[in-house]
């Protein structure tokens, strides 16, 4: 008898495992995440990892930094990544070349620009104006934070390529030890860097790109069409877990949120990362559900119209998919 109750309870045990194994296998969906760079502004995409949102949906996500748009939609394109980090523009270049597969925007991430106008020098009394004539460092010629300086200054009358030296000849990597090293007095960078600058009196916080353009699709996660319509349960369960994380960064502090994202900023100070995380918190950058509005879409496209760099037609009923983030939001 004691023989037989060991058996059963050693065929229960290997019985449990294999059950355990097999759900293991069938419920987790492995997902290749390429975001364009690392970055404080995707904030809720590392809260989404870390705090487990994706493992809720069964997801286990790669994540990778693939430094730059057109790297970053390389590896989409050629299925080195299942979902893009990227700026939405990106997706209307791609378009704009007749691809038989186009990458289709499925969720916000970030509902603003996110550079700041940084000075070398204190300006209290800060006018648009006293940009006028200065040697001022931009950024890559084509991409979302340049076409939106673009659009912010001429918001201002000021044109940038007039009214200035506008300096375009800076790596990403390097536009702020060329700022603290070269003779540019103005300069448009993301946070944590501008206010790590502020901390160590190398710049001084006057304006915000963001506050002055308005809603735009700045950051939004995308996949090509084919792989949205032969795997919409991975793209639902994904932007699940992207809107888990958005609401969460709603509901609590920029030092929680700092605790948390932590591991992907290891060389900033915790108070640097809250106080970059309260920036954008005050200028609603992070957007709190996943839905590309399509009057954002509009903003975005007058941005690139006015830079000169719309290459043509972007119907928002082709590049944008808002209805699974609508279901799920119903829920």
């Amino acid at each position: 008898m004691l023989k037989r109750n060991k058996l059963f309870i050693l065929l229960s045990i290997v019985f449990v495992l294999f059950l355990s194994a097999c759900g293991n296998g069938s419920e987790h969906t492995s997902i290749k995440l390429a975001e364009v760079t690392r970055s404080l502004f995707y904030a809720p995409q590392y809260v989404a990892i870390e705090k487990g949102f994706f493992e809720e949906e069964g997801l286990d996500v790669e994540l990778q930094t693939t430094w730059g748009g057109d790297k970053t939609m390389t590896a989409l394109l050629s299925d080195g990544a299942d979902v893009a980090l990227v700026g939405s523009e990106t997706s209307i270049y791609v378009y704009a070349q007749e691809s038989k597969d186009h990458a289709v925007n499925f969720a916000q991430l970030t509902q603003t620009d996110g550079t700041f106008l940084v000075a070398k020098e204190p300006k209290p009394d800060f006018t648009w104006d006293d940009v006028k004539g200065s040697i001022f460092l931009g950024q890559r010629k084509g991409g979302m934070p340049q076409m939106v300086g673009e659009f912010v200054l001429k918001k201002h009358d000021i044109h940038p390529h007039q009214d200035l030296e506008l300096l375009q000849n800076i790596d990403f990597a390097n536009i702020p030890s060329a700022f603290v090293s070269g003779d540019a007095e103005f300069v448009q960078l993301f946070e944590p860097t501008a206010s790590v600058f502020e901390k160590e009196g190398k710049g001084h916080v006057i304006a915000s790109f963001g506050e002055e353009s308005g809603e735009v699709p700045y950051t939004v996660f995308m996949t090509k069409d084919s792989y949205l319509k032969e795997n919409p349960t991975h793209i639902e369960k994904f932007t699940r877990a992207i809107y888990k994380a958005q609401q969460w960064v709603a509901e609590n502090s920029s030092e929680e949120i700092a605790k948390v994202i932590q591991p992907y900023f290891e060389d900033t100070d915790l108070d640097i990362l809250a106080t970059s995380i309260e920036r954008y918190k005050n200028q609603d950058s992070f957007a709190t559900d996943p839905i590309l509005e399509e009057t954002a879409w509009e903003n975005l496209l007058n941005i690139m119209d006015e830079a000169g760099e719309l290459p043509g037609d972007a119907p928002y009923e082709e590049l944008v998919n808002t209805k699974i983030a609508e279901d799920i939001m119903n829920e």
